[in-house]
């Protein structure tokens, strides 16, 4: 087997069916039942694009492209099931990979292990890998009522709204359902998608999608809650992960839901993808990463103690909150440069945001700090469209210098001190950094 570490991650039910198809429950449940004996296998194809009007939502997909694979490339994968005595749970075709993906359950009697050996020398197949399980990054809170949105103002928002509150920008949150719903979210989101299942009242339920919705983009000026990082967002919602307690915002995800949510979400092109999860490196998800990234999508992430998806690949800004233990590498050289991993630190603890049902509560983790990165990221491109990674790390990276903190790690990025080296209208509002810099290309 060739080593393309340049795939993306799973396959949907029908080698004919699109992204823009809510999930099939059956299948869901079939994924979820015993992941640890689920492999992924992917085969060359030579996917062609058909016209079609996804019928599941009235918003947001009239434009999207349906896929459908080859014949060739089934009977591929029919024949790599019989010789390997492998069960197939689901299937789709990754068009922007050029590849059919398979899920298959492996065989009684063998391991997981032993199969991707046995795969991994098989001619006809580009890539074999474990059917990855990836979870939300959240921490329960204490003393909740003792920092009222302290987000919002270590990242000196409220002058940065003075030049941008993010119009143009959309982001694509892959997470758990949002309740769209919620008065603090009304019109800000453009398009929901659904990759777990047709459950239309567990999404409008979902705590965690809903809590890192609330940080990016509430609604600012409107009498109610609070006030988002980047109020004039449009967002898109695209439930990859299932939650696990509708009194919890813990939440889980695998490599078959969250690359058909990658997948949906290259295709609508926002500026911004955001991962507030992880779980182990998966070479897949990092190949539709990579690939969104060629397109020029922004991806944050959540980073975690042990670097995996995403915040191993570089390219992605990870968030890690501000005050927290230390995660695994520091910034460096490399990852100003786009080489390396690109951590940041942003406010992650006790956080204000919303929940579902019109309410509030506080939240802490690396989720919410990504979902903070995110917001001022957003700011960011409104005034500079076509940031680069490195760019945006550079200005964040640099912008922490304003923290009043003692040590490092419980220093923050700051949105408005990150305006101010893109604008002058911003360099008059916030307090310059110690060595002000402007960045290359900035107005005079």
């Amino acid at each position: 087997m060739r080593s393309w570490r340049t795939l993306a991650a799973l396959c949907c039910l029908v080698a004919s069916q699109a992204y823009g198809r809510d999930a099939d429950p059956a299948e869901t449940a079939r994924l979820r039942a015993d992941p640890a004996r689920l492999i992924v296998v992917t085969v060359a194809d030579a996917v062609r694009s058909i016209q079609g009007r996804p019928g599941s939502t009235p918003r947001g997909y009239d434009s999207m492209q349906q896929y459908t694979g080859t014949s060739a490339a089934r009977r591929v994968a029919r024949s790599i099931a019989e010789d390997f005595h492998l069960r197939q749970v689901a299937a789709w075709p990754i068009a922007m990979l050029k590849v059919h993906c398979v899920v298959f359950e492996i065989p009684a009697g063998e391991t997981r292990e032993q199969i991707l050996a046995r795969l991994s020398v098989e001619p006809r197949v580009q890539l074999a890998e474990p059917l990855a399980t990836f979870e939300t990054r959240a921490e329960p809170y204490n003393d909740p009522y003792l920092a009222l949105q302290s987000g919002f103002r270590q990242l000196d928002v409220a002058d940065a709204h003075d030049v941008t509150r993010g119009e143009g920008v959309h982001v694509a949150i892959v997470d758990t359902g949002i309740d769209a719903t919620h008065p603090d979210l009304a019109n800000r989101i453009a398009a929901t998608r659904n990759y777990v299942d047709n459950d239309t009242a567990q999404f409008r339920a979902d705590r965690h999608g809903t809590e890192i919705a609330g940080v990016i983009g509430a609604l600012a000026n409107n009498g109610l809650g609070i006030a988002g990082i980047a109020p004039a967002v449009r967002i898109y919602a695209l439930k990859a992960c299932w939650q696990l307690s509708n009194d919890s915002d813990a939440a889980r995800c695998n490599s078959f839901t969250l690359a058909k949510a990658l997948a949906a979400a290259i295709e609508l092109k926002p500026q911004i993808v955001n991962l507030s999860l992880g779980g182990p490196s998966d070479p897949l998800l990092d190949s539709l990463v990579k690939t969104g990234m060629a397109r020029g999508i922004i991806f944050v992430g959540a980073a975690s103690q042990t670097p995996g998806f995403p915040d191993d690949i570089s390219g992605v800004l990870a968030a890690s909150a501000a005050g927290g233990a230390p995660q695994a590498s520091p910034a460096s050289a490399s990852a100003i440069a786009g080489q390396g991993p690109q951590r940041l630190r942003a406010p992650g603890r006790e956080i204000l945001t919303l929940l579902p049902q019109s309410r509030y509560d506080f939240a802490s983790g690396s989720s919410l700090a990504a979902a903070h990165v995110t917001g001022t990221v957003a700011l960011l491109l409104a005034v500079r469209p076509r940031m680069s990674s490195a760019e945006l790390y550079a200005l964040l990276e640099h912008s922490s210098a304003q923290s009043l903190s003692g040590s490092d790690h419980d220093r923050s990025i700051n949105a408005c001190a990150a305006l101010a080296a893109l604008t002058p209208t911003a360099s008059r509002r916030c307090v310059p950094s110690p060595s002000e810099t402007h960045v290359a290309g900035a107005d005079p």
